[in-house]
Formats: structure tokens, sequence, C-alpha cells
């Protein structure tokens, strides 16, 4: 018997109604059930051949308790190894290495020294910053928001550079991203699942949490989704990401790729409708027993972006001739 696990924190609709359809396809030898946690010990194997994360990124004892499981054979979704090293402003150079249009954006230095460092610790940090240039590439107003995270925490509007400056004292050790603002025509939040499962939804980020997803007179244009898919796809195996959202504001009809780092977002039915909820729920229900059916005992059932596998595929450089006498 294969287990399919979820590991889930204060979320109350998905979880459970995974587990009911996973159980519902009655495909033999496969059960699906809540993670069960109990002693942790290091190196011993799970139970379960797969393993749905959904809160590792709030509880550290469960992301180590994952990598554990990761390390001894069980499938984890999403790669917690991945997930821990991942962060914004990687996903946007990334991006642009991979031809998905992002906005303009820099990396501040924080504000405040972290703690145990020095003027000493900085010394390779050229002083005063060049704040002209950063203003001629990004222009205001812009969005000030943390280099790493999520949940639209620290996220600032900033309309000038006092404006700036100001909300930037306020951000303490916090590694921030300046960007662009991108005016858009239309926005999408597109789930994606491992497999190129892809759903496009359109979203109104500006109106308030439970009404994002309503949306009236959503576009049709069939080039422009069909590109949001590509987009969407091209990015989340890049990243290697199994389940994550991936979201665009199209300014003059060119989706830009604004929030890509999402490797356990909302799936609750009260936000995203019952419609979105639905396919959610099936499709990762396909995708989890899709990997306990393809899952090998005794070895690494992980999943990599083409970042990693690429790097691992190109050709060694050849070792430096030692000089001749």
């Amino acid at each position: 018997m294969k287990k399919i696990g979820i590991l889930f924190g204060k979320e109350d609709t998905f979880p459970q109604a995974f587990i009911d359809r996973v159980n519902s396809k009655k495909v033999k030898g496969i059960i699906a059930e809540a993670v069960q946690i109990d002693v942790v010990e290091q190196a011993d194997p799970t139970e379960y051949a797969v393993i749905i994360d959904r809160i590792s990124q709030d509880v550290p004892f469960y992301r180590a308790y994952l990598k554990n499981a990761a390390l001894t054979g069980t499938a984890v979704v999403n790669n917690p190894f991945w997930w821990s090293a991942d962060e914004k402003f990687f996903n946007n150079c990334l991006s642009k290495k991979v031809n998905v249009p992002v906005p303009n954006t820099v990396l501040l230095p924080s504000h405040n020294r972290p703690d145990d460092t020095s003027e000493k610790s900085f010394r390779n940090l050229k002083y005063p910053t060049d704040w002209e240039r950063i203003f001629d590439y990004i222009k205001f107003p812009a969005y000030m928001k943390p280099h790493s995270g999520g949940g639209w925490k620290s996220v600032y509007k900033v309309t000038s550079p006092e404006d700036l400056w100001e909300k930037h004292a306020e951000t303490d050790q916090l590694v921030m991203l300046l960007q662009e603002e991108i005016v858009f025509d239309h926005y999408f939040r597109c789930y994606y699942l491992a497999g190129d499962r892809v759903h496009i939804m359109p979203y109104e980020p500006r109106n308030p949490h439970h009404l994002r997803y309503v949306v009236d007179n959503p576009t049709t244009d069939k080039k422009l989704l069909a590109t949001v898919e590509k987009y969407t796809k091209t990015l989340c195996n890049a990243l290697g990401y199994d389940f994550n959202t991936v979201e665009f504001a199209v300014r003059d009809g060119i989706p830009i790729a604004i929030d890509f780092c999402n490797p356990a977002p909302d799936a609750d039915i009260n936000s995203v409708g019952q419609a979105n909820f639905d396919w959610i729920v099936e499709n990762a229900a396909l995708m989890a027993i899709e990997k306990a059916q393809n899952h090998k005992a005794n070895q690494t059932n992980l999943t990599w972006g083409t970042f990693i596998s690429d790097i691992f595929a190109a050709p060694k450089a050849p070792r430096a001739k030692k000089p001749t006498k």
C-alpha cells in the first residue's frame, strides 16, 4: 500500500477535499490521509510515498522533517531543498534567462545592519548608493517588497525618492526589492501542477481578498492566453515546482510575470471560488496519484528544475594544464 500524505496548518477546505478526492478514485494500492508525525529519527524513512507540503514555510520543524523524508525516498511536493533556497530576486533573474518578461527590479541592501555585523562587514559595498541610476531604471511610482517570502507582508508603494527612503527605514534588516509599477490591462493568476497542468484564472489584485477572483469581462484573447500558459510552464519547469501559482500583469498585450514563488498557494474555496477550487482539488489528486504510482523505493523521488538539471548536464570545463618548465 502506497500512502499519499498532506501536511497542512490553518487551512480547512483544501486538505480534506484533497484527501477525499484521492480516495474517491479508488486506485488500487493507494490511499491518502493527513500526515501523522511522531518521533523523527535521522535517515529513518517515513511511511509515505508522497507528501504534499502546505505549511513547512511557517514551521521549521516540518521543513527539517520533509528534507529527511525526501532523502529517504518520499516524493515531497514541493522539493524542500529547493524551496529553502529559492527567493524572489533569483526568480526574476532566472525569468530573464528563460525569456519570460518581468518588471525592472533592483536589490537593495537592508536599511539596518544584520545582527553581529559592523561597518567592516560591508567594506565590499560601494557607498553612497547610486540612487540616480536606480531611479532612472525603475522610475516612480514603484513597489518595494522583501526579496524573499510572500503573503503581501512588508509591501510598500513608493512615489518619490523621499517616500522610498522614509519607508525603507521601516524595513529594519529586511533585504528589499525595488520594482517598477506595471499599469496593466489584464491580470491573471495561474495554477500550475506537475504534468504541465495549467489553470488560468482572471484575477484583480486591487480587490478585497475574497473578491480578487471576481473579474468583470475577462479577456478571451486566445493568443494572449496561450502565451500566459506557455510562460507558466516555462517558469515552473525551470524552477522545479510541482505545485505553484504564477501571476501575470498584461501591459500593451505582453504578459509580465509579477509573482511566481508560491509553493503553497492559496487553495481555499472561500477565496478562489467553487469552479477554481474544483479544478485545483481534481488535478492535485491526479498529480499525487501519478507520483505515488511512479514512486521508486530507496531512491530520490524529488523534482528538480531545468535550471539545476542543466547545470549538471553541462560539459565540464577542461582542467588547466600545468605550466611547463
